[in-house]
């Protein structure tokens, strides 16, 4: 056994003891929109006294829920506009949730990469091509559109040759609009009956319109470049 498979073995085992230790515990039921707000004033008195660290430790199960995929990061989102406030809740959470993504994003492509280029890599080409000539305008718009799970887009992006510091900036980019509108939904936790109820039709073909908007542009200017190289005169 090669040294690199021990540490796949190893990251596969903590990965599902944390995963069946979240289970075992039910310790989804801390992530859930009733808890959240039946514990608000606790969490709240807790921030007065212990800012600082109250921040860390959010951040730090941010960090953990949205690396290893499990429910609950809407909630937490909702938790830190209730928290933080408007403009320090979208920092902490801006920050949180990318750096969470970028480990999943890692994880998946130091786990399962090499398998899947190896078993697919024919197929695969393709898209590494696109990835590398578009892939920041394609991720920027699943990351604005919702529709989209972030954690799939989190394991695929991982199979692919994007470099990690690109998908870490174009992810942060692309969820800031919509992390801006759970921040400040949890400013009125309150009155959330429920998370379906924060994305409204019209805010979805929005987030749409403004996710598209930069990939179509740039395939009108290389139209464009492209009618003007035919006819120079």
């Amino acid at each position: 056994m090669t040294e690199k498979t021990f540490k796949k073995i190893a990251l596969i085992c903590a990965g599902l003891a944390v995963v069946a230790l979240f289970r075992y515990f039910d310790l989804g039921q801390y992530l859930t929109l009733a808890y959240l707000k039946e514990s608000q004033a606790h969490f709240s008195r807790l921030y007065t006294a212990h800012q600082l660290t109250v921040i860390t430790a959010y951040m730090a199960i941010y960090i953990g829920v949205t690396a290893l995929s499990l429910p609950g990061a809407a909630v937490m989102t909702l938790a830190g506009g209730a928290l933080f406030g408007f403009v320090i809740g979208t920092v902490v959470v801006s920050f949180a949730s990318t750096i969470g993504a970028s480990l999943a994003c890692i994880v998946s492509r130091f786990l399962l990469r090499d398998w899947v280029q190896t078993r697919f890599g024919n197929h695969l080409t393709t898209i590494n091509d696109g990835i590398k000539k578009e892939g920041t305008f394609y991720l920027f718009t699943v990351r604005l559109i919702p529709v989209f799970p972030f954690f799939v887009v989190n394991l695929l992006m991982g199979l692919t040759k994007m470099r990690v510091t690109t998908f870490f900036w174009v992810s942060q980019l692309g969820m800031l609009a919509g992390t801006m509108v759970f921040v400040n939904a949890g400013k009125e936790l309150a009155k959330i009956d429920s998370l379906g109820g924060i994305l409204s039709p019209g805010l979805i073909a929005s987030f749409v319109i403004l996710g598209l908007f930069p990939i179509t542009v740039k395939k009108l200017i290389a139209l464009y470049r492209i009618k003007s190289a035919g006819n120079p005169g």
